[in-house]
């Protein structure tokens, strides 16, 4: 099924650190209107190990809370795309967030990109931003090859950057 989708809310302040980049919501987070929200999305597992906090369990105002006091934005790469159910590799007609206006103002010194598509988009859109940019492997229930505890391997250099 082939679906316009736009982006979840931005979740920032300016005295965030880091911002965690997606490229668009899923189906399911999309009905859901916040980010991770497919039962095997590991977004939630990961920030919850990492910052020893659980996250699968708040309600989306407990996330958001929690992530602003950890000095994490979240948001999307894509602005607006079609694509076909929740796939990235099926990305089409792609507008991209102005991420660097975005974090203008703020203390955001490093972005971690969920995924690589997330991350080849910022890119190809934004080459200034690729030193302060570090792709991370997928959450997704696609990247199912990973456990866990590999997505925590890579996943905790988030904290290098948080203070």
């Amino acid at each position: 099924m082939k679906r316009l989708a736009t982006p979840n809310e931005l979740i920032i302040s300016n005295d965030c650190q880091i911002m965690i980049l997606g490229t668009i919501p899923s189906v399911k987070s999309s009905e859901e209107k916040f980010y991770y929200m497919h039962p095997r999305n590991r977004f939630w597992q990961v920030l919850s190990n990492l910052l020893n906090v659980d996250l699968v369990n708040a309600s989306i105002e407990e996330k958001k809370k929690i992530l602003l006091q950890h000095k994490i934005a979240l948001y999307d790469v894509i602005n607006s795309c079609e694509i076909i159910n929740s796939d990235d590799d099926k990305i089409t007609n792609v507008s991209v967030n102005n991420i660097p206006e975005i974090i203008k103002g703020t203390q955001i010194k490093h972005l971690f990109l969920n995924g690589s598509t997330a991350y080849k988009l910022l890119i190809k859109h934004f080459p200034n931003l690729k030193p302060i940019a570090t792709p991370l492997p997928s959450t997704s229930p696609k990247n199912a090859k990973m456990s866990l505890d590999d997505l925590l391997s890579y996943w905790k250099i988030i904290l290098k950057f948080l203070s």
